[in-house]
């Protein structure tokens, strides 16, 4: 889920940082930079790691700010295809539900990615019709343990009307097919009926 990714980066540095220890106020750089922002193919920048190496601090002409070359690892979130989340249900619609990680919100299970049997409720909402006839509702807040089936980095729009949703740079896109998938509830009892048997 989370990896280490190492950038090297010309940084230029404000003058008003440069009263500060250099590690620190290139760190805080960093942090400003690429803090809680996408780089296509490498994911969410969670934190700025570790400072490899600065090189440099030349000032060129008609600049008042000094650069370096830096390197530097970030701490990036970036789950793997396959792997196995577990979030919160943050909305739904007719396409699917919207799960939240708390930290990341842009996460989407379609509803052909679903548990066989999902159908839409009268009300709206998304719900699993079991083979012995109980529906069981995926309801807003609700636990749920979905697979990523694939991570999108989508490019920014020329333009965007008013009333679409706002850009997001990265979309998960999850499954809840299988096994040991879906709401945390539905598995609670086999889980700890199989704990009861050991």
């Amino acid at each position: 889920m989370f990896s280490l990714s190492l950038i090297e980066h010309d940084l230029p540095m404000p003058p008003h940082l440069l009263s500060r220890p250099l590690l620190d106020a290139i760190k805080a750089e960093l942090e400003r930079l690429f803090l809680d922002k996408v780089i296509a193919n490498l994911g969410l920048c969670v934190s700025v790691y570790d400072i490899r190496s600065v090189e440099g601090g030349s000032i060129h002409a008609g600049e008042g700010c000094s650069i370096y070359r830096v390197s530097f690892r970030l701490l990036m979130f970036k789950p793997f295809n396959g792997e196995v989340l577990v979030g919160r249900i943050s909305g739904y619609d007719d396409k699917g539900l919207q799960v939240s990680l708390d930290f990341f919100n842009d996460i989407c299970i379609p509803g052909h990615l679903m548990q066989f049997g999902t159908v839409r409720g009268p009300d709206g909402r998304w719900m699993l019709k079991t083979e012995d006839e109980d529906e069981l509702y995926l309801d807003l807040d609700d636990e749920i343990r979905f697979l990523v089936s694939s991570t999108k980095y989508l490019p920014i729009p020329i333009k965007q009307k008013e009333d679409d949703p706002p850009f997001s740079p990265m979309q998960i896109v999850g499954s809840i097919k299988g096994d040991g998938l879906g709401l945390l509830a539905w598995w609670s009892a086999d889980e700890e009926e199989a704990a009861a048997e050991q």
